[in-house]
């Protein structure tokens, strides 16, 4: 019985605060998650020159959308003690990466995975590089079409590179009625490959549907509290829904079985207090 391989998403649910990210790395640890990840960026390439100067307000005063995005950015020193925690904590991470920069940054970790977010799907030059590692990828496929998918899954597939499709709907939190989970059949049947699940709902129960439709990875969003400010933390799974997830899907994974009918010895015993001919 293969157990499902489950990430947590850390992102930038940390605010770039280092203490926190290592709070949220115990807490995957402790719900028994397979890895984490994180996201990076170089803000002045990966954000777009009209966002740039836009005003945000923050926990730290107002500021333009470009200083927001360098705060809680993670620098150097910062990855290097998230390497080193994870280590220690026997946990893998890795990261989604933006832009050609940060995929340079990332590589040099030697990450066991690369993850391809949606936003970036269509950053054919982003992809390529990536696919260029030959690294086992996640390629996430919200805000996309299929022909979008298929432009990607083609560079991967040229490249010889590893890849496992994540079905994706990019609303955060995503109504269930916009889950559309059959898309993970319909990404296996079509691209005959594995197909995971990215799911940016505030609930637990998409996840296990998700497993029964035959996903084997499944990635959440997770935060000590999803009360805390933060563009994805309404999106993310705290500290008990990490718990039910991994349960969940550990019981789903026993539960199911074989497929190969059996007649057990207590169905047998059980047979003779009914059977009268």
């Amino acid at each position: 019985m293969k157990k499902i391989f489950l990430i947590g998403e850390i992102g930038i649910n940390h605010n770039g605060s280092l203490k926190l990210a290592k709070k949220i790395i115990d807490l995957a640890v402790e719900s028994g998650f397979d890895a984490v990840k994180f996201q990076k960026r170089n803000p002045e390439t990966s954000v777009p020159d009209n966002k740039k100067k836009e005003v945000k307000n923050t926990p730290w005063g107002n500021m333009t959308y470009l200083e927001y995005k360098k705060k809680i950015e993670f620098d150097i020193d910062d990855y290097n003690e998230i390497n080193n925690y994870c280590k220690k904590k026997n946990i893998i991470w890795f990261a989604s990466v933006w832009d050609l920069i940060s995929l340079q940054f990332i590589t040099k970790y030697k990450p066991k995975f690369h993850k391809i977010p949606s936003s970036m799907l269509t950053n054919y030059d982003l992809l390529n590089e990536v696919a260029k590692k030959k690294i086992q990828t996640f390629i996430s496929t919200g805000m996309s079409s299929m022909l979008d998918v298929k432009k990607a899954v083609n560079i991967f597939k040229k490249k010889r590179c590893p890849f496992i499709l994540m079905h994706s709907v990019s609303q955060y939190p995503c109504p269930i009625e916009n889950l559309n989970l059959k898309m993970i059949q319909s990404l296996k049947k079509v691209f005959k490959c594995e197909v995971g699940y990215s799911g940016h709902e505030s609930s637990v129960s998409p996840s296990i549907y998700a497993a029964c439709l035959g996903s084997n990875y499944i990635e959440r969003h997770i935060t000590i509290d999803r009360a805390m400010w933060g563009t994805d933390q309404a999106a993310s799974l705290g500290p008990d829904g990490m718990a039910l997830l991994r349960s969940s899907l550990d019981n789903f994974i026993v539960s199911k079985g074989n497929g190969i009918k059996k007649f057990l010895l207590d169905e047998k015993e059980k047979l003779k207090t009914m059977k009268y001919w």
